[in-house]
């Protein structure tokens, strides 16, 4: 039997992960995710089919990210029916000005990225705990790290860098982007669905709970929206985005809020949740008949529209914008609007296309091409650990 490559995606609540065959196809084989830790604890398995292969659930407490890796570890382990693990792979947030490609992860490597942890608290932390529970359970398996800052490394130098005094830069203070294994993955699936459009000019879309742009020309990223941490940019489902620092400063001024308090100001309160007062799920949004609700996805969308004008201005004009991400690939209304707002690009929308969704959504005419291209971190990062362990 042939070895497997398993993934691990970890977030603040959730862990997904996924099996895949450790030969050149690396078929899945496996999908589940671990939802609502520290709530209620429930595990789903699927097959490639979208079969319920396992479901199971757990009092929340006690079950925290270490519990959710062992069980996971049992799972998988139950699944594969005796074949063995070649490697796992993480996603972790922040690789630093380090670490700018994947890497075996080794004792030197989990306390160099613990040094970053103040770069991504609400990522890092949680990105590591399975990465910890692995070695301590398995010592002698395989681990490899693939960062979501490493895509954007290669970005010119004036696209990194604050005004700020030089002290702070090479202390680490400057713009990395996330999002960067969702935009290699469509980038890389891109020379395959439409290899015309890869080389091009090229706005990636990845909207979601959390959500950013990137510019890319000939594959690579030239700008981004997210910067020193994943709260900048566009407005999210729960993390505001874009403000003015003076407003940080008046709130602590004025309301005495100190940094933890503005932590989770900016990233949990923030976003959708925080001007509809009603939810951060867009769908939801987008049914409500509540005028708030109306005026968040306005604002979401408006940004969205504000920051591909900044990008294609970084880029010297635009040849296609991609959507991916949970709002990008399925919300056809929202993708209909920022079309609208970026007709002054030479950008038309085809309705019949759009609201099909997947493949190509501009019209014949369009100067300006758009696709729908759905994401899968998951594969690029089980390709990435692959090549780390010579399997491909």
């Amino acid at each position: 039997m042939s070895d497997c490559i398993a993934v691990l995606n970890a977030g603040s609540s959730s862990i997904k992960f996924a099996l895949y065959e450790a030969d050149a196809a690396q078929a899945l084989m496996f999908r589940g995710q671990v939802e609502s830790i520290g709530l209620l604890p429930h595990l789903t398995v699927e097959s490639p089919d979208g079969g319920r292969a396992v479901e199971r659930n757990w009092p929340a407490e006690g079950f925290d990210h270490r519990a959710a890796t062992q069980e996971i570890i049992r799972t998988a382990r139950e699944l594969l029916e005796g074949r063995a693990v070649a490697a796992v792979g993480h996603r972790v947030v922040h690789g630093g000005v380090r670490y700018a490609s994947p890497i075996r992860i080794d004792a030197e490597v989990i306390a160099a990225l613990m040094e970053l942890a103040p770069l991504a608290p609400l990522h890092q932390p949680h990105n590591l705990a399975p990465i910890k529970a692995i070695a301590e359970a398995a010592p002698d398996i395989v681990q490899v790290a693939c960062f979501d800052t490493a895509f954007h490394r290669g970005q010119p130098p004036l696209a990194q860098v604050f005004a700020l005094p030089r002290e702070f830069t090479d202390a680490g203070v400057r713009r990395y982007g996330f999002h960067g294994l969702s935009y290699e993955y469509v980038t890389t699936r891109l020379r395959e669905v439409a290899p015309d459009l890869a080389d091009r000019r090229l706005i990636v879309a990845h909207l979601g709970n959390g959500a950013s742009l990137c510019a890319v020309r000939d594959g690579q990223s030239v700008a981004t929206t997210m910067g020193f941490t994943a709260v900048d940019g566009l407005v999210m489902g729960t993390r505001c985005g874009s403000i003015d620092p003076g407003v940080l400063i008046y709130l602590m001024d004025v309301h005495g809020m100190d940094a933890r308090a503005l932590e989770d100001l900016i990233y949990k309160r923030s976003g959708l949740l925080g001007v509809s007062g009603l939810s951060s799920d867009m769908r939801t949004l987008q049914a409500s008949s509540d005028p708030a609700a109306a005026e968040a996805v306005a604002l979401f969308i408006y940004r969205i529209v504000r920051e591909i004008g900044s990008l294609s201005a970084a880029l010297g004009g635009l040849d296609g914008l991609i959507f991916t991400g949970g709002i990008g690939e399925h919300a056809a209304a929202v993708r209909a609007e920022i079309g609208a707002g970026s007709r002054w690009l030479g950008l038309e929308l085809d309705n019949a296309r759009n609201a099909r969704g997947e493949g190509r959504i501009s019209s014949e005419a369009s100067g300006v091409a758009a696709w729908v291209v759905p994401t899968d971190e998951e594969l690029m990062i089980a390709r990435h650990t692959a090549a780390v362990v010579g399997r491909r």
